[in-house]
């Protein structure tokens, strides 16, 4: 936690980067993935890249960061022993989650391309970054629930504590009693789906057909895991639910053959709730 805050004020310019460097260093032969090693050995450049940048760019990508990292700040302090199942409070603690590390990355994303992008939206600004927002929001949500099951292993479960008592159950029984968990796991299913419809509306705002190809991705991936855990039913919890390759492949495909166009979108995201 204190590296993580140490890198936080790296990134807002109030402490040393050779401070922060030479601690975050620490981390790096921790790191058995060789790709996340190779990420956290490349953050000088991405600190002096942060530097150079454009004054509103800078600003907006720090803002970012700042809610990201509080997010995983608030992962550490809720979930710090690993050795007992813990759960978020209330719903609003979910979607308090689920803003800071994503639902604030789609107001980012929509600032950076109004600045950007030349005619980027046929709806205003702040009607895109409450899409953009809930979009981002619905993403994470999805992540939560295809990984219910793991989390639950290493003692986090984002599912509030206050709908787990209305059906009586604890943290600790939803991996054995699954069946019992299905009624609040589907009603944030329907939540994600919510999530996504904003990101469909979202996507079909833009003009840019490379951006809206970009930007729709996301979604129809999305789509295709709630249909795949939904039906899965309880069994979601004991394995990895996850969007084939050749299927990602296929959705790429086929907005680059149509060039993005809004009906193909449409038919897509369609075919992916199948």
């Amino acid at each position: 936690m204190e590296t993580l805050k140490l890198l936080s004020n790296g990134i807002q310019g109030t402490a040393s980067r050779d401070v922060v460097l030479e601690l975050i260093a620490s981390f790096v032969s921790l790191q058995k993935n060789a790709s996340e090693r190779e990420l956290l050995e490349s953050l000088p450049d991405c600190l002096a890249s942060l530097e150079g940048m454009e004054h509103a760019d800078r600003n907006d990508i720090r803002l970012v960061l700042e809610k990201i990292t509080r997010g995983q700040m608030l992962d550490l302090e809720r979930f710090g022993n690993p050795q007992e199942i813990c759960a978020l409070s209330t719903a609003a603690d979910l979607d308090e989650y689920t803003y800071l590390v994503a639902g604030c990355v789609g107001e980012f994303w929509t600032r950076l391309c109004f600045r950007h992008v030349r005619q980027f939206s046929s709806r205003t600004e702040d009607e895109m970054l409450a899409l953009g927002k809930r979009y981002g929001m619905g993403l994470q949500l999805i992540n939560v629930l295809r990984d219910a099951g793991s989390d639950l292993r290493a003692g986090r479960c984002y599912f509030p504590e206050y709908e787990l008592s209305t059906v009586h159950l604890t943290p600790l029984q939803i991996l054995s009693e699954p069946e019992r968990f299905q009624p609040i796991y589907r009603t944030w299913l329907e939540s994600a789906k919510a999530g996504l419809k904003s990101g469909m509306e979202y996507s079909h705002a833009i003009k840019n057909r490379r951006v809206r190809a970009a930007t729709v991705l996301p979604a129809l991936i999305g789509a295709r895991t709630l249909a795949l855990l939904n039906a899965s039913g309880p069994a979601a919890l004991q394995g990895t639910v996850k969007v084939a390759r050749s299927e990602v492949r296929a959705m790429i495909l086929s907005l680059a053959l149509t060039m993005a166009s809004r009906r193909k979108m449409d038919a897509l995201f369609d075919r992916a709730k199948l």
